[in-house]
Formats: structure tokens, C-alpha cells, sequence
């Protein structure tokens, strides 16, 4: 059973949403470096959250640099602290360039995912894969109601379709099988309701093994804890 069976399902463009603390930047960085090692494509990450000053992707520039990986967005390329909304004027290269594959880390909610709007004409279709994160560890998404009210507002917002749900529900360090087949079970449910395809279930590497999830999932993507500050944990 392979972890990465979901990655063929997804266009050159993956644009990530999800509501605030969901882990959506995290998971596009962590998407972003696991596919270094299993495309040949260029690859870039958009940072679009120029709402939150909280997580985001362009501070692990270097990190991703170093996997080959190119960061657009804020104009600010070092100065990540900067709490100016302002966008790069070269942020719209890797969307026009054919054989870059790219991951939009869309902002938190539907007021952060506006951004994408200016973007539209470059988020076709037929090269343009939309998914929602979802934590039901979250206030905001803990049930069916609340979380499909959200996707249905950043749908509304972006005039975007989501086409996968991402569960993502996770206690950080002290994440569990258990934690993650809830998070599972709500997705689910929320694919059932909905129509959409639930994408893959994603765990924390070091903390949960993935044989433990082999029983309830067939698509598991491992989270780097790339951008959990390493004194948190001291």
C-alpha cells in the first residue's frame, strides 16, 4: 500500500485552503518537499497568506530552497515579520510557467482565500486541483455542519470548486491513531454529504506510524512538522 498514490490525482496546481490553524501551511510545505523527491517537474510554493502573521510558508524559504524548491509571494523575501499585504511582482511566474508544478498556500478562511481572486485566469480547470484542510480538533470545523459551512464560504469567496478534503486532525506531539480516524470518520462523512473526494489523511512523522493507519486509510500523507518551532518542544 503506497502513501503517495494521491499525488497523480492532483494538477500542476494545488492550491491549499483551509481555515486558520487548520495546518494547511504545513501541509504545503510538507507537500512541497516530498514531491522534490518524487517529481522531475520545477517546483514552487506560492505563499498567497498575506492575511495571518501566523505560520507562514515563506518562512521556511531556505528549507525549501535547499530542496530545490522556489518561494513566491510576499514582496518581503527576508523580512517574513513584515505585517505589510503586499505581493511580489514575480508571483505570477510559476503559475504562467508550463512546466512548474505549483502549491498555492491559499490564506485562513474565506477573508484569506480572497487573495486568490486576482489569480483566477491562471486556475483553470483542467490543471488546477483545490482542496480544503480539515481539522476536527478545530471549534471551527468539529462537525459536518461547521466544516461544510466553511468550504461552502471559501467556494463562495474564490468562485473556486473544492475538489478533495484533507483530514488533518492532530494534537501535535501527542497525536494518535485514535486522533487521526476521528478526523477520518468527519471527513468522511463530509465527502458523503457533499460529493467531494476525501484526499488523503495526513499524520505527523516520528510521532504516529503509518502501519497504524493502514486499517482505515489508503492515502496517508506524512507531515514534516516543518513549521512547528523547535523550541516548543524544548
Amino acid at each position: 500500500m503506497s502513501d503517495n498514490r494521491f499525488f497523480i490525482k492532483c494538477g500542476r496546481k494545488t492550491v491549499v485552503t483551509g481555515h486558520y490553524g487548520s495546518g494547511k501551511t504545513e501541509f504545503a510545505v510538507s507537500l512541497a518537499m516530498l514531491l522534490s523527491k518524487e517529481t522531475e517537474y520545477k517546483l514552487a510554493v506560492v505563499d498567497l497568506d498575506i492575511v495571518s502573521p501566523y505560520f507562514r510558508s515563506r518562512e521556511r524559504r531556505d528549507v525549501l530552497a535547499q530542496a530545490g524548491i522556489n518561494v513566491y509571494g510576499s514582496m518581503y523575501t527576508r523580512e517574513v515579520t513584515a505585517e505589510i499585504p503586499a505581493l511580489g511582482a514575480d508571483v505570477k511566474a510559476p503559475l504562467e510557467d508550463k512546466s512548474c508544478r505549483v502549491i498555492i498556500d491559499a490564506g485562513g478562511n474565506d477573508s484569506g482565500a480572497l487573495v486568490l481572486n486576482q489569480f483566477m485566469k491562471y486556475l483553470t480547470d483542467d490543471e488546477t486541483t483545490v482542496l480544503a484542510i480539515v481539522n476536527a480538533n478545530r471549534p471551527e470545523t468539529h462537525d459536518t455542519e461547521s466544516a461544510i459551512a466553511h468550504i461552502a464560504a471559501i467556494e463562495k469567496t474564490t468562485g473556486l470548486t473544492v475538489t478533495g478534503i484533507v483530514n488533518n486532525c492532530h494534537l501535535i506531539r501527542e497525536t494518535t491513531a485514535d486522533t487521526i480516524k476521528k478526523g477520518h470518520i468527519l471527513c468522511s462523512r463530509i465527502c458523503d454529504m457533499t460529493g467531494k473526494q476525501l484526499w488523503c489523511d495526513c499524520y505527523p512523522v516520528g510521532v504516529v506510524q503509518p502501519d497504524e493507519l493502514y486499517s482505515f486509510s489508503d492515502n496517508l500523507m506524512p507531515l514534516g512538522l516543518y513549521m512547528r518551532p523547535a523550541w516548543l518542544d524544548i
